[in-house]
């Protein structure tokens, strides 16, 4: 009997076999990964490059492996047998990935494809065992040969599985990187395998005649073939995952981009509440969620009430960031169910669900009072305080579905007219004044076109000479239906429906059509006019003016422009821009309603203007109270000291005109001299025609010859 032999095996080859056997099981469970893709085509090309690549890996592996073996003869290979071994390979690689389309639970599919591996590297072993050309005898540990490594290697492809495939795992990196550490664990368990198999094997030298033999040479050049197969594929799955990290990417950018469009499509950017179309989106959902329910849900309209001034005297960043804190404090009051939202301006709403009817809900707009009513401290450091007024709707006794805000705005209105820091609930009545609110801006916005409006004129009269020194024009609304209207009635719906802006246009032009007819007249009297501050953020303000002095021809100096001080704290620079230019262009600029807002004198030293007027709430305590006139007395001093004129008006006694006279006031403007009248009256009023004045002291004195006058107008 021929001596047994057992091989020494050689450490390069046998490592070399565990980097393919983990780089074949690698690509196995990339390609196992891709064919459970809905797309066919994507299926069957991954299914048949993961059989051909596992199916060359694996078999190079186990050339690999072969050839690591050191016998005292040379191996040959039985090419049949080593060709019959790639098929077996093949076929069993074709088997594994068609069961991984099986609906398997993931323990199961997992344990399948572990027991899978087994079977095919036991396989492939077995056949590469009966290639060589001297197969082992047999004797030995059978079990270590036979039984123990497909052991070690079932062991090691159920935990190279589980790390990789496990939703567990997760925490340990992207899915790419678990696969491949995955592929490396099975490596390292293959290549133990093979080394315990192989070095229980024993073999004969029965070797005879080496014809139709492979020799290793040639058998590891085969292999290499199957290496660069393998090696192509792994490359293949580089670029497929770089691929799909980038599609990833892209879709997360998508992703990202849509959940910034929704929130920037729901959400107000300055506050960061809801916005409108959220919160009438979560309205919808919540009334088809609870139906018609009584006392169901509440909608809360607040609007603050003294936020203008505020907005107006300290510039808009103050106002923002007043609104913002108002809308954490609502945020931060609100129960977890409410959803706050802000509408744009200084609207909120608030969306209560199960408020616990009429008496919780005017709990939670109580709330909502108080916490609007503390103190602000803005970013220069002064401190305000607002109130809010709130209008309530419960559905479903307060209206449908779809008037629901409608009405809680109707009711907030009526909260204001009620003096406001108050709360009111919806009343059937209010949807008529709503109405009618929107008819009147239906109305007005035709009035221009129909030629409904017309400017009244109030004079202003000198406090020295008592002669006309100049008017006021306030425009008056001839509506159709309702007869004469006062601005007071109007000029708050042009104000919130956006209409102001065409309105002092149009005065501003009517009011230079009439100063050219009074200057042909022979008239040279002053026309002031009221400049809203949205004409002074209008770019093009300037050009307005121009064609409109131009188109009338008339003498610049003649227009006097009012301005209140919240217009030029709106935006301090473009305002101080615009005024200055208009002071160099020879219009005169009135600081109007002095003395009312929060910083008039830091104001009055920056603004170039030539004269302020004393609000009338001053003028008409004169007389009554001391501080008034002391006051009143202080702020003509300080003009007179700037070497501005001053105005006072709302004169409507006696007592005030002396008053003001002793005070040396410039001009005096109210009813004691004249109410507001239309031009032509104005005309005969200053020729002193007793039917249309009542002035105590009147004196006309600024036509040449009054009688030819009356004479040409009759």
């Amino acid at each position: 009997m021929e001596p047994h032999s057992s091989p020494s095996l050689l450490w390069a080859p046998l490592l070399l076999s565990a980097l393919l056997a983990g780089l074949s099981f690698g690509f196995l469970l990339h390609s196992l990964r891709k064919i459970r893709s809905r797309d066919k085509i994507n299926t069957l090309g991954w299914g048949l490059a993961g059989t051909v690549t596992t199916a060359c890996g694996l078999w190079s592996s186990q050339v690999a492996a072969l050839s690591a073996m050191a016998l005292p003869w040379e191996l040959y290979f039985r090419t049949e047998a080593l060709g019959l071994s790639a098929a077996a390979c093949l076929v069993t690689s074709a088997l594994v990935l068609a069961s991984g389309r099986l609906s398997l639970h993931p323990r199961g599919r997992m344990t399948l494809l572990a027991g899978q591996i087994g079977l095919l590297w036991s396989l492939c072993l077995w056949l590469g065992l009966r290639s060589l050309g001297t197969p082992p005898t047999g004797h030995g540990a059978w079990w270590l040969a036979l039984v123990l490594p497909p052991m070690v290697v079932v062991v090691g492809a159920l935990a190279a599985a589980w790390l990789a495939l496990s939703p567990r795992w997760h925490q340990m990196g992207p899915a790419n990187s678990r696969l491949w550490l995955g592929a490396l664990l099975f490596g390292l368990t293959a290549g133990m395998a093979q080394d315990i198999a192989l070095g229980a094997q024993h073999f004969v030298d029965t070797l005879g005649n080496v014809n139709g033999l492979l020799d290793v040479t040639t058998a590891q050049l085969a292999a290499s073939a199957g290496c660069i197969v393998l090696l192509l594929g792994v490359f293949g799955v580089m670029v497929d995952n770089r691929a799909h990290g980038q599609n990833r990417m892209l879709a997360n950018s998508l992703s990202e981009a849509n959940r910034r469009l929704r929130e920037q499509a729901l959400t107000d950017p300055l506050t960061r509440l809801a916005n409108r179309n959220l919160f009438e989106e979560r309205l919808e959902e919540l009334l088809t969620r609870l139906g018609d329910e009584p006392g169901s849900l509440a909608v809360l309209f607040i609007d603050l009430d003294g936020f203008k001034p505020v907005n107006d005297s300290f510039g808009h960043v103050a106002g923002d960031s007043v609104l913002r804190e108002i809308g954490q404090r609502l945020k931060a009051t609100a129960r977890p169910t409410d959803l706050v939202a802000r509408i744009g301006g200084d609207e909120f709403l608030v969306l209560a669900e199960m408020p616990g009817g009429t008496l919780g809900a005017g709990k939670l707009a109580q709330t909502a009072l108080d916490t609007v009513s503390k103190p602000y401290v803005l970013p220069n450091g002064v401190h305000v305080t607002l109130s809010c007024s709130v209008g309530i709707v419960m559905y479903p006794d307060h209206g449908p579905s779809q008037k629901l805000i409608a009405n809680a705005d109707a009711a907030m209105y009526a909260a204001k007219r009620a003096g406001g820091s108050t709360f009111a609930f919806f009343e059937p009545s209010m949807d008529h004044d709503a109405r009618e609110q929107l008819q009147l801006q239906h109305d007005l916005r035709s009035a221009l076109d129909r030629h409904e409006l017309e400017l009244y004129y109030q004079p202003k009269i000198d406090g020295y000479s008592s002669q006309i020194t100049g008017v006021e024009a306030l425009v008056r609304w001839h509506h159709p239906t309702r007869g004469l209207m006062m601005p007071g009635v109007f000029i708050p719906i042009a104000e919130r429906f956006g209409l102001i802006g065409a309105l002092g246009g149009w005065v501003l032009d009517e009011a230079c059509r009439q100063l050219q007819i009074w200057q042909n007249q022979g008239l040279r009297m002053r026309v002031s006019v009221n400049l809203t501050p949205q004409q002074l953020q209008q770019d093009d303000l300037m050009d307005r003016i121009h064609r409109a002095v131009t188109r009338h021809k008339i003498d610049r100096r003649l227009l006097t422009l009012e301005i209140t001080e919240s217009v030029f704290m709106q935006n301090k620079d473009a305002a101080l821009r615009v005024l200055t230019r208009l002071a160099q262009d020879g219009i005169t600029l009135s600081l109007d309603d002095f003395g009312t807002e929060y910083s008039s004198y830091a104001v009055l030293s920056e603004m170039p203007v030539h004269q302020l007027k004393i609000d009338r709430h001053f003028v008409m305590k004169l007389g009554t109270s001391l501080k008034a006139e002391a006051i009143v007395d202080g702020i003509i001093h300080m003009a007179h000291a700037l070497n501005l004129r001053v105005v006072a008006e709302g004169v409507e006694t006696e007592e005030q005109r002396d008053t003001l006279v002793r005070l040396a006031c410039d001009e005096l403007q109210g009813y004691l001299f004249a109410k507001p009248m239309p031009a032509d009256r104005l005309t005969l009023w200053a020729m002193g025609d007793d039917t249309v004045h009542g002035s105590p002291d009147f004196r006309p004195s600024l036509y040449d010859d009054g009688t030819e006058l009356l004479t040409a107008m009759s």
